[in-house]
């Protein structure tokens, strides 16, 4: 059975990733805290690294399928005060560092390294249709997605495929984004984001793990994809769809100010949209599940 090595791998979109892959491979996850990282079910194997090096885990790289690097500081999860951008940022260098000692120790080269990335690398573009050849934007969120993508460059010198996935909003009922933001909805009090105007890219997470394991089985697949769904809607569609979903109203917005106020700088991932289209994973065959965004909140929300 094949090897397929995950960072992150215990997170929202690694979990469920891990479990999917162990079906058809030998799949090992990296996490900091191997105790705490709980069951991930049958064929997962989890093993203790420092996030920094190969150190304790970087054998099980030569002859393996796969490297699928997730691993970085969560951009959401507070203020971007100097301490918590230096974390963001050192995070996902040090983690690309390992993966690229352990790669280069390999004696047999993994054939494949999906690197994780977000549609933040385009910064805000308005009304704009962004596909994959889009340049970046100048925002943190921005400039830290070109450099997390940089960190792993070296590995197609060694012969790797290499795949990155710049995703957008992942949407499921039991954690992320959507689970935050349905709060309100469900207290009577939820509506739109700042002016609404702007886009929300937004994907299933089953589309997520289904669009990464197609591209880390398609040897044709290289260099960068948009993950986020076909159909794109603004802040005001989604809240609207949302509200539906759930049953509710979709009145009440919450002002950019209030945003701004509460979470500074981080704010502007909500406020300042991208209309992404995945254009090359389509072109390359994939098929979505859940194109549309009430299809996939129908779905979120009935199951």
């Amino acid at each position: 059975m094949q090897r397929v090595i995950i960072t992150g791998g215990t997170g929202f979109i690694g979990a469920p990733l891990a479990r999917q892959l162990a079906a058809k491979y030998e799949v090992v996850v990296l996490s900091r805290n191997p105790a705490a990282a709980g069951s991930l079910g049958n064929g997962v194997q989890v093993v203790a690294w420092d996030g920094r090096t190969a150190q304790g885990w970087g054998h099980l790289a030569s002859g393996a399928f796969a490297i699928i690097n997730l691993a970085g500081e969560n951009l959401s999860a507070g203020r971007w005060t100097a301490a918590r951008k230096a974390a963001i940022v050192n995070s996902r260098q040090q983690a690309a560092q390992a993966v690229l000692e352990a790669i280069s120790q390999a004696e047999v080269k993994p054939a494949v390294l999906v690197q994780s990335s977000a549609v933040g690398y385009y910064g805000p573009r308005g009304d704009e249709k962004i596909n994959e050849n889009e340049k970046p934007g100048s925002t943190f969120e921005a400039t830290t997605c070109v450099a997390w993508e940089k960190a792993t460059e070296a590995a197609e010198a060694l012969g790797v495929r290499r795949v990155i996935i710049r995703t957008g909003v992942v949407i499921e009922k039991r954690g992320g984004a959507l689970a935050r933001m349905a709060l309100p909805f469900q207290l009577f009090i939820g509506g739109p984001v700042g002016s609404g105007k702007q886009y929300f890219p937004w994907i299933h997470l089953a589309d997520e793990i289904n669009a990464i394991q197609f591209l880390l089985e398609d040897p044709q697949a290289r260099g960068v994809f948009n993950l986020s769904a076909p159909n794109p809607v603004t802040m005001g569609e989604f809240a609207t769809a949302l509200g539906k979903a759930l049953g509710r109203p979709a009145f009440m917005p919450v002002p950019g100010f209030a945003l701004q106020l509460l979470f500074g700088e981080m704010a502007g991932i909500l406020l300042n949209g991208q209309r992404v289209i995945p254009s090359r994973l389509q072109k390359q065959g994939f098929r979505f599940q859940y194109s549309t965004v009430d299809a996939a909140l129908s779905a979120i929300y009935q199951t």
